[in-house]
């Protein structure tokens, strides 16, 4: 698939990057581009890469959903946008089997906020800042919000920041546990890109199956959490890095992962 408001490219250290590339409108979200970014998380992992960095092109990481058409170039029913574009990328970014880091560079609003805050590590410039709109357009939050923010920074911090539209500033966000790193802005894409390939070099069989059990902790009670685990430990324990670690470990020399 061609794209025309993104670019995609897979580096020679197996990091797929990924740029949200519509620099004019803050990389506002259209259905082309929502579209596009599912089709790049779902590749870029299909053709080897063993990490994705997700970034805006320009002055922002994105300003939210496209509206600059007004409420009469909007359907009626908002809800089916989120069907059938919205909810199909938050899925493909759950389910991504490699890492997903998000570099932010300045405003992330609406579900632009939630598009980064899917990512598991999430390392913001100083100057970037998090914003859940919505309220201020008489809207929801929507892309995953409701769901991830009070898991992130708790129901209290959550709900302050939906139901008064207010922005956070990336090192506020850090603070509430929303994101892991702030950095001065003209280092960002470089501690991003050095973050994703550490990811990339890492066991990524394995490190896919963190993030799932990661994500679905907080769904699972105590017993059910340790039988996930404990499944999960039997296929890590089948890969061909875990063998090739432990030789490496008897060796006294560092692991040569191949994310087999």
């Amino acid at each position: 698939m061609s794209y025309e408001q993104i670019s995609a490219e897979h580096t020679s250290g197996n990091v797929g990057v990924i740029t949200l590339n519509r620099p004019d409108s803050l990389n506002a979200l259209t259905a082309q581009m929502l579209d596009e970014l599912r089709d790049a998380v779902i590749r870029l992992p299909e053709e080897g890469a063993r990490s994705l960095l997700l970034t805006g092109a320009g002055r922002g990481f994105s300003s939210g959903a496209h509206l600059s058409a007004g409420p009469e170039g909007l359907p009626d029913d908002l809800g089916l946008a989120l069907e059938q574009h919205f909810n199909p990328l938050v899925e493909a970014i759950a389910a991504a089997p490699v890492p997903v880091v998000a570099a932010v560079n300045g405003a992330a609003a609406g579900a632009g906020a939630s598009l980064a805050l899917m990512a598991d590590i999430v390392i913001a410039a100083r100057s970037a800042y998090f914003l859940q709109a919505f309220v201020n357009i008489a809207l929801v939050p929507d892309a995953g919000a409701t769901w991830l923010l009070p898991r992130l920074a708790g129901r209290a911090r959550a709900l302050e920041m939906m139901l008064l539209g207010e922005r956070i500033p990336a090192e506020q966000a850090r603070e509430w546990g929303m994101i892991a790193r702030v950095c001065d802005d003209e280092v960002l894409t470089g501690e991003a890109m050095a973050l994703a390939g550490k990811l990339a070099s890492g066991p990524t069989r394995t490190l896919g199956m963190i993030r799932g059990l990661a994500r679905n902790a907080e769904q699972l009670s105590l017993t059910d959490a340790l039988g996930a685990e404990r499944n999960a430990q039997r296929d890590a324990g089948r890969t061909d890095d875990f063998r090739a670690a432990v030789m490496a470990f008897l060796q006294k020399q560092p692991p040569v992962f191949e994310g087999k």
